[in-house]
């Protein structure tokens, strides 16, 4: 069913691609404007449900039979997680985001900006509060008359000013510069990989534990039941499908962008349509043939290879770079995102409003979460036989401490460049774009031709091992079972994944990659909504399998009296004392399996006068109790 809509989605865009294009720009302006809160808070209620499934006593668990063990080794389990999740966009970010923060902080205003206000105040006599005022108006004037560049202007003086009521940072300073590692930290760090790890620990959990079959719909298997099978199982299917897809192929557009401009650099590759079309053309023939391959031949080798090819990327920036000056600043952010990590968590600028969140954080999380079903069930797919607490841990952990290294590293090195050096390295990723800033920073370094070329090749294989991982996902998906699949049906998810972004990127004009991002985001609110569902039944699975669901057996305690109430009770041949004690006690027989013994404890005189009455065993102290056919201390009753 979904090879249906795909191609009509395609074929409609192609079509009237102003329209479509007109039409998911609203529904993801609509999605910013209101449900930019649901994102932010949402991702961080997963963070904490995954912490809390990992300390608690289901982090015991493994995923799978219980005797099963990992498949993999750590590092090549480590490397398959980096590659088929973030690695992509890891090469593109790493020096794009901290160079964009550090220009225009996201808590801050531009040094432009800045000036704007200064010069406003300035003309209000240095009264603040009426430049302010005077700002507000000119915007709302500029804006009437919609003349973008007086709109722009205006904006600018508007926001300066406001900064200086707020005190607030102002790009290309120090505060400037540890602002921007917080937020770039935070964009990739825990949160990124919390989106990959809740679906993944519920794909492993019902695929491998419970044996269902590698699909969406079998995490809803305790509300469905057998119903995974039917309608509505099949149309979450589709939409995972569907929604993936899309996800990954933003992935692609971004990652053709700058495997073009590192082509562009050193071989002066024209920036033409057919340029896009030969790379992804490329990179779609590898990952087809990887794809083919499988997990070990294909991509369990590239992953290994690509991972220690970036370690050595790293290690080179460190060695030829200011070392110590890069290892400081690494230690400092890493300090600085955690201090920054409660507040920012749930922060989704709600005075301020600046828009900046929009195109930043709730963008990641709405793409991230798009393509995360396909990450999940790979990732559960290469993390069999672990224990949920060595998954959330490992999932979380080991990317996130490598997002650490990996971005600490580069992110210092742009402002070394900047504060230390020649600068101009931000301007040119300002004014350039995202795609050009990995091979401008490298230009500052020995060999540029050399490290460009193997940034190039990183780039490249990050693109083969998402995309030759997806069509494996893509392929058990749709079948519902992992297998040996016809070797073409495999390598037709990739053919149609690269092809889908290739006609959407291309065809599209200069919008196309912006079509395909508001696409993904779109997709990204019902699987934030699904989230939900995933903890519930993840949980309640878990509860299920392990006895914690249903009639659970307690001891059954008597009623405690005080002994006069007893006394009386008994001089009135009340009935209610045959469930009636003085001493503390639980009635004989009633205690579950396998629970720890306690002792009954022995009733004083008016009880067990009670309990001869009524022709019962007493329990008594066993040195005081004369030969009997009861055991001692024990009771029929009691």
């Amino acid at each position: 069913m979904a090879l249906k809509w795909i191609p009509l989605f395609v074929i409609v865009t192609l079509i009237i691609p102003d329209e479509m294009g007109d039409f998911w720009g609203t529904g993801s302006a609509w999605l910013y404007q209101n449900l930019g809160w649901f994102y932010t808070s949402g991702v961080t209620i997963f963070l904490i449900f995954l912490i809390w499934m990992a300390v608690g006593r289901f982090g015991r668990m493994r995923l799978g039979d219980d005797e099963e063990r990992p498949e993999h080794s750590n590092v090549s389990w480590f490397g398959m997680l980096f590659a088929a999740g973030i690695g992509t966009i890891l090469m593109f970010w790493a020096v794009a985001e901290p160079a964009n923060h550090f220009y225009d902080p996201p808590r801050g205003i531009t040094a432009e900006q800045e000036d704007a206000g200064s010069a406003a105040v300035e003309e209000a006599g240095g009264d603040v509060d009426q430049a302010y005022s005077a700002a507000a108006a000119d915007l709302e004037s500029a804006e009437a008359t919609g003349d973008d560049e007086a709109v722009t202007a205006a904006n600018d003086t508007y926001l300066g000013v406001q900064g200086l009521l707020d005190d607030a940072v102002v790009g290309g300073t120090h505060a400037a510069a540890s602002e921007a590692m917080g937020f770039t930290l935070f964009h990739f760090g825990l949160h990124t990989w919390t989106i990959f790890t809740l679906p993944g620990l519920a794909f492993a959990y019902f695929i491998y534990k419970r044996k269902l079959p590698p699909r969406v719909s079998s995490i809803f298997q305790p509300i469905l039941g057998d119903r995974i099978h039917g309608s509505a199982g099949k149309a979450i299917d589709v939409f995972a499908i569907v929604g993936t897809i899309f996800g990954v192929a933003v992935s692609i557009g971004l990652g053709t962008m700058q495997i073009h401009a590192g082509l562009a650099e050193l071989f002066g590759m024209p920036d033409s349509q057919w340029s896009f079309l030969v790379i992804i053309g490329v990179v779609t023939l590898v990952a087809t043939i990887s794809a083919v391959l499988g997990v070990e031949k294909g991509i369990k080798r590239l992953s290994n290879f690509n991972i220690w090819t970036a370690i050595a990327l790293l290690i080179f920036i460190l060695a030829t770079g200011p070392t110590v000056y890069l290892l400081r600043g690494m230690f400092e952010w890493t300090g600085v995102y955690l201090g920054l990590l409660p507040e920012v968590s749930w922060w989704n600028d709600t005075l301020v409003d600046s828009g900046w969140q929009e195109g930043w954080t709730i963008f990641y999380w709405a793409w991230t979460i798009a393509w995360a079903p396909f990450v999940g069930i790979f990732i559960a797919r290469i993390s069999r036989g672990r224990t949920v607490r060595q998954f959330v841990a490992g999932v979380l952990g080991l990317p996130t401490a490598f997002t650490i290294i990996w971005f600490g590293i580069w992110g210092t090195g742009v402002f070394d460049i900047e504060l230390n050096g020649d600068g101009g390295l931000v301007e040119s990723v300002v004014e350039a774009g995202p795609e050009t800033a990995l091979f401008a920073f490298l230009s500052e370094f020995p060999l540029a031709t050399v490290t460009s070329a193997v940034a190039i090749m990183l780039v490249g294989i990050f693109f083969i091992t998402s995309m030759d991982s997806c069509s494996l996902v893509l392929d058990d998906m749709c079948n519902g079972f992992e297998g040996k699949a016809p070797l073409h049906q495999r390598a037709f998810w990739t053919i149609a994944i690269g092809g889908i972004a290739a006609v959407l990127l291309t065809a599209t004009g200069e919008g196309g990659l912006d079509a395909l991002q508001n696409v993904a985001l779109m997709f990204g609110l019902p699987f934030f909504i699904l989230g939900y569902f995933i903890m519930y039944n993840l949980s309640r699975a878990m509860r299920e399998d392990a006895g914690e669901i249903g009639y659970l057996r307690t001891r059954r305690w008597l009623q405690t009296l005080p002994a006069e109430e007893y006394e009386r009770r008994m001089e009135e041949n009340d009935d209610t004392l045959a469930n009636a004690v003085v001493a503390p006690d639980f009635a004989e027989g009633t205690q579950p399996a396998n629970a720890p013994e306690v002792e009954h404890v022995e009733q004083p005189p008016v009880v067990q006068e009670y309990r001869i009455r009524t022709g019962e065993q007493p329990i008594v102290d066993p040195a005081e109790a004369g030969p009997t056919d009861e055991t001692p201390g024990e009771s029929p009753r009691s």
